[in-house]
């Protein structure tokens, strides 16, 4: 199982959702960079099970183990690694499925591929339990650009079979009343009218015993001009190769994304002027990107992410073991809607994306080794 992202910074991801432990390694990290654990851990709670009405009942601490990697509070240079341990697991909930396959689940090719000799329990390798150690490396890859600067913020964008919409993010400035209200509201949304309506969307699919999915949006801001490549390791492709490891994500897209194939080129083009020395494009259809390379506007992204397909409702299937045609209520705790959870995640998946991007291209600078401590700590390596 490919479980691995990533050029100058590599991060790879273990364990199954009801394993002993999930986790993570994250290498190519300089030495030197500030880590806050507790914002760390404020972070994997926006992303935890167990924390709202909207969410699974599943309750698990998602409290990270940094076993290696991390001194005295900052990167020392070698891997990080770390693990989250599983606490609350209800296997038996799983084991209709290794015969049954759940309608829009990984079940049914997954034993093709392995031989059934995948693990089932909690959907495995394959859960979104997986985005956990995900956020983890995320979490330290935003703490990272913050140190140039970079932002990066996601919301639920829109939400629902009513397409239910929030606020767009501001595409061209980093608007500080925005990134106010979405660090205070507890639902990812701008508005407070739209998180209420989009909440009992979610609570009414919960009580049909079904599903929604929705559309996250994600920014960047404070990105330098010129990080990425042409052809194939563009800052698009980047993003979008950890953005689909994202269970769930079935579409990526950016700037007018797939709008822009019904304007015409003088309303998609991005017009420049100059501010002071600087080039500043004064709209940003493209988001951020042309040719794969950044602009010096914001990076505006978007992933579409699909409803659960673990819902209480009776679906058709196949006993895979008889041969027949069968019938599956699915049992375990499930988000009637992944949505909320998923917006860390984005955030996640792009710092990844764009800090391995800066240190392929030698754009990331690491904070100067300036405090009293770390001086003398070199003094006492000088005279050894």
């Amino acid at each position: 199982m490919a479980s691995s992202y990533g050029h100058a910074l590599r991060v790879s991801i273990f364990g199954q959702s009801h394993s002993p432990a999930i986790g993570c390694t994250l290498e190519g990290l300089p030495a030197g960079i500030p880590i806050d654990f507790d914002a760390l851990q404020r972070f994997l709670d926006r992303r935890a099970p167990g924390r709202s009405k909207t969410a699974t009942t599943r309750a698990e601490a998602d409290v990270p183990e940094l076993l290696s990697g991390i001194t005295e509070g900052h990167t020392n240079g070698a891997p990080i690694a770390a693990v989250i341990r599983n606490t609350n697991t209800r296997s038996g909930d799983y084991r209709e499925l290794r015969a049954k396959p759940r309608p829009g689940h990984a079940d049914f090719p997954a034993r093709m591929k392995y031989g059934n000799w995948h693990d089932v329990a909690g959907g495995g390798h394959f859960s979104g339990r997986l985005t956990a150690p995900l956020c983890i490396a995320g979490a330290i890859a935003l703490q990272a650009l913050a140190t140039m600067g970079v932002e990066i913020v996601a919301h639920i964008a829109a939400l629902g079979p009513e397409g239910i919409a929030d606020e767009s993010l501001d595409d061209l400035h980093l608007d500080e009343a925005q990134i106010a209200a979405l660090r205070t509201h507890a639902f990812p949304c701008i508005s407070t009218d739209a998180a209420a309506r989009m909440e009992q969307a979610i609570l009414d699919a919960k009580a049909a015993r079904d599903s929604i999915g929705g559309v996250i949006e994600c920014a960047a801001y404070g990105m330098p001009v010129g990080a990425g490549d042409p052809m194939f390791d563009g800052i698009e492709n980047r993003i979008a190769q950890i953005a689909f490891g994202i269970p769930a994500v079935k579409g990526v897209d950016f700037g007018a994304g797939f709008a822009a194939a019904y304007l015409t080129g003088s309303k998609h083009n991005d017009p420049y002027r100059m501010d002071g020395a600087a080039i500043r494009p004064q709209t940003n259809n493209a988001g951020g990107i042309l040719g794969g390379i950044t602009t010096g506007a914001p990076i505006i992204w978007q992933m579409a992410v699909k409803p659960t397909p673990s819902i209480a409702r009776e679906q058709r299937t196949v006993d895979m073991d008889s041969g027949e045609d069968a019938s599956l209520t699915v049992r375990g705790r499930h988000d009637p809607c992944i949505v909320p959870r998923a917006v860390p995640v984005a955030e996640a998946a792009c710092a990844l994306a764009l800090l391995d991007a800066l240190l392929d291209d030698n754009l990331f600078m690491p904070p100067a080794p300036n405090d009293a401590q770390h001086t003398h700590r070199s003094h006492e390596q000088r005279a050894q």
